[in-house]
């Protein structure tokens, strides 16, 4: 479908890439947070799940690395899941008062705790400090996309250096954060190119404590970010390539995860393809799986990482035809030795279905509590960036049809 795209001599369009201006990747590099934050700042504020730093086994190795760069730290928040609203207006009504200057935002954890630590960031700077929570709560609104009043973000957010305990999301790499409201019942996010963290350290020894069900999860978010933003209707070239490096990577490192949590080159792959999956749908778009799971986070509450899983091979499907070539193009970057052309498509589609049925996440709506009666609403609520990215265009009827039959 885009492939022409990538052919050498072809104009490929106007585009953007905006990523990280620095990326440190490697196990044991997490020690080098202290280095990375004092070019930053002199004051770092530590945001973090309660597994992912409250009570990890790395928080020690992190709190001395800032010490020893002279770099004070204190523990300003602690992700409950993901984020919404009323988590993101507390933690900036309970942050610290006085000057912020030289402060840097050290974030540790999974998408949802990066995710808050980007928009802390990021607010701390574009609304007035002391104020309650309840008066922030409209600010944060405000500066989502599509509720509020549209108010965009201006002023620099304070520096990030984000250090991801899954191997997944790529929040990392992205330009947003996602946040929801489950009072207005919505999930929006909060956008812009100066949200890029600042730095990014990619140790995949920090994901060493995911359980299972995490690991799986996340996989399969990097996985379906790979896959939409290669196909999505806005891809580009620069993004692409990174899909082609980054998802022969996962579909191998993610059964071996699953099976032996122990395989440290496939902990290593991983990461590595979370990290570019971040970078390329933060540069490119996504498709169906995510503006569905957008929704059933909001009705359901369910992960987004489960419902990227149980949406991809449905999204996959109803893609295929449109996107054919460019799953005949992954299948073969995938497995080199796969015949050209519709063969290596069906493979493709074989192979991503098997790969979903591996990890044991939900498989149908009704499993992750979905009621039959909600699928309308559903339908109807995962319209947005997303959707408008995927190859084929969904109306909502056609969205309700897809959905009603794998409920």
């Amino acid at each position: 479908m885009h492939s022409v795209n990538d052919r050498p001599g072809i104009d490929p369009g106007d585009w953007d890439f905006v990523v990280p201006p620095q990326i440190h990747f490697g196990c044991g590099r997490a020690t080098e947070v202290g280095a990375v934050a004092a070019g930053l700042g002199q004051r770092a504020w530590l945001i973090g799940g309660q597994r992912s730093l409250m009570t990890a086994g790395h928080r020690p190795r992190l709190e001395e690395s800032l010490r020893r760069a002279l770099v004070s730290a204190e523990i300003v928040a602690i992700s409950a899941g993901e984020p919404t609203v009323d988590q993101v207006a507390v933690a900036l009504a309970a942050l610290p008062g006085g000057d912020r200057q030289g402060i840097v935002v050290v974030a540790v954890g999974g998408g949802s705790a990066i995710d808050l630590a980007k928009a802390i960031a990021c607010l701390a700077t574009n609304l007035p400090a002391g104020l309650s929570a309840a008066e922030y709560d409209q600010g944060v609104v405000d500066r989502l996309e599509g509720v509020g009043r549209g108010i965009g973000i201006t002023v620099p957010p304070l520096p990030v250096v984000a250090l991801p305990t899954t191997a997944g999301t790529g929040a990392e790499a992205t330009r947003n954060a996602v946040i929801s409201c489950p009072r207005r019942g919505f999930k929006k996010s909060m956008r812009s190119p100066l949200m890029v963290p600042r730095a990014v350290i990619v140790d995949p020894d920090l994901t060493r404590d995911c359980d299972r069900q995490t690991t799986a999860a996340a996989g399969l978010d990097c996985i379906t970010q790979l896959i939409e933003s290669f196909i999505c209707r806005f891809a580009r070239p620069l993004p692409r390539s990174l899909v082609l490096d980054g998802l022969p990577r996962a579909v191998w490192a993610l059964p071996r995860l699953l099976s032996d949590p122990g395989d440290s080159a496939a902990r290593a792959a991983m990461s590595h393809a979370a990290l570019l999956s971040g970078m390329a749908l933060a540069n490119s778009g996504l498709g169906m799986a995510h503006g569905v799971a957008a929704a059933l986070g909001v009705e359901c509450g369910t992960p987004h990482g489960v419902a990227c899983g149980l949406l991809l091979p449905v999204a996959i499907a109803v893609n295929a035809e449109v996107a054919a070539s460019d799953y005949a193009l992954l299948e073969r970057a995938i497995d080199p030795k796969a015949p050209a052309g519709p063969g290596a498509a069906a493979r493709f589609i074989a192979r991503i279905e098997e790969l979903s049925a591996t990890a044991g996440l939900p498989r149908r709506l009704a499993d992750v509590g979905l009621g039959r009666e909600r699928i309308g609403w559903l339908a109807e609520n995962s319209a947005g960036s997303s959707l408008r990215g995927n190859p084929r265009a969904l109306d909502t009827a056609d969205l309700e049809a897809i959905l009603a039959a794998h409920y």
